[in-house]
């Protein structure tokens, strides 16, 4: 190909979102990952893209209403170009309520959804008997349904952006060298990476530990009928995708010997599916996942240039909000990147790990 404007490295959700947006807005990229799109935390199966509770509001909770507001345009696009869908649906999503304060919480939650989503979306306390049959038990007989929420397929979106991506001229390869800006999506090791260099003896970030990984576990059903609202209950989301399969998961594992692999963990996770949503007992398991999230120490994505190294920038810290942020995080990277305009929030800056 033709000089690239920016090389991106790493072929995950952020990486492929931002290759994406900068070539829609003319700019020459190439994808560089040597293990392929979607092969670190990004080849999941949960995608779950759910809003933090209405309260409280700062700027990492606005800039994912936004992201999420933005997504189906965005998840839109990519189809109509690649042909290949992400499996994007606005759905919402029921969380049982199951304790007397909990539910005094959820009311008054309703008021902060009101105030900050700006009548884009709802967040509602409702009787059980109002939500059909598709609904986890709850010991108060209410339940919060939030009309927010989305869901997609991981690897099915990864997959879509390749597509989207590869009429556009632009294949993902195994290797090649860095042309023009350089933007490093590279997820659970490229955290690691930052830390070795940023904080040893002397570095800007001396003693701090820039961000580290946390496991997750998810397994894939044989159930639904794609058009039913995810639900999250007992501290799993459960998810049925578009291809009448469902996901459940995850656990949160900072501690690991293995990156890929499932084990008695995921089991409990099923289990505990099961407990919470009585009809999924008996379903079929087709697939389960093991992968390392990328968490940076501030919790929020990182994103901005890297200190020190010249024409060099970071996109990396999607943890569990990843796809959910996808979208924006490419935006402002876009911006960044193409325009010089930096619209980073308070609390996303490569700095703010320091």
């Amino acid at each position: 190909m033709a000089m690239a404007d920016i090389t991106i490295r790493g072929a995950g959700i952020f990486g492929l979102s931002i290759a994406w947006t900068c070539a829609r807005r003319g700019a020459r990229v190439q994808v560089v990952d040597p293990a392929g799109p979607g092969a670190g935390s990004s080849g999941g199966l949960v995608g779950a893209l759910a809003p933090h509770v209405p309260e409280n509001w700062n700027p990492k909770k606005q800039y994912q209403l936004e992201s999420l507001l933005m997504a189906e345009a965005f998840w839109s696009q990519v189809e109509a170009t690649g042909g290949v869908s992400p499996g994007y649906g606005r759905t919402g999503r029921i969380q049982p309520i199951n304790d007397d304060r909990t539910l005094e919480l959820a009311r008054n939650r309703e008021d902060g959804a009101r105030s900050h989503w700006r009548g884009e979306a709802e967040w509602r306390v409702c009787p059980v008997s109002e939500m059909g049959p598709w609904v986890p038990p709850s010991a108060t007989g209410f339940v919060i349904h939030d009309t927010l929420s989305a869901r997609m397929h991981p690897r099915r979106a990864c997959a879509a952006l390749v597509a989207a991506l590869a009429v556009m001229g632009i294949e993902v390869q195994a290797e090649a060298p860095d042309q023009g800006l350089v933007v490093h999506a590279t997820g659970y090791a490229g955290l690691l990476e930052l830390t070795e260099k940023l904080a040893g003896p002397g570095g800007v970030a001396e003693g701090k530990t820039l961000g580290s990984g946390v496991k997750g576990q998810a397994a894939l059903l044989r159930f639904g009928d794609g058009e039913m609202p995810q639900l999250y209950a007992d501290a799993l989301h459960i998810i049925p995708h578009a291809d009448g399969t469902l996901a459940v998961g995850s656990t949160s594992e900072r501690e690991f010997d293995s990156i890929d692999t499932t084990d008695a963990l995921l089991d409990d996770v099923i289990d505990r599916a099961c407990a919470a949503v009585p009809v999924l007992h008996g379903a079929e398991v087709i697939d389960r996942w093991a992968g390392v999230r990328p968490r940076a120490r501030s919790r929020a994505p990182m994103l901005g240039a890297w200190p020190g190294r010249d024409q060099h920038f970071i996109a990396n810290g999607g943890f569990k909000i990843g796809f959910g942020m996808a979208p924006k995080v490419a935006s402002t990277m876009a911006d960044l990147l193409l325009d010089g305009h930096d619209t980073i929030p308070e609390g996303f800056r490569v700095e703010d790990n320091f």
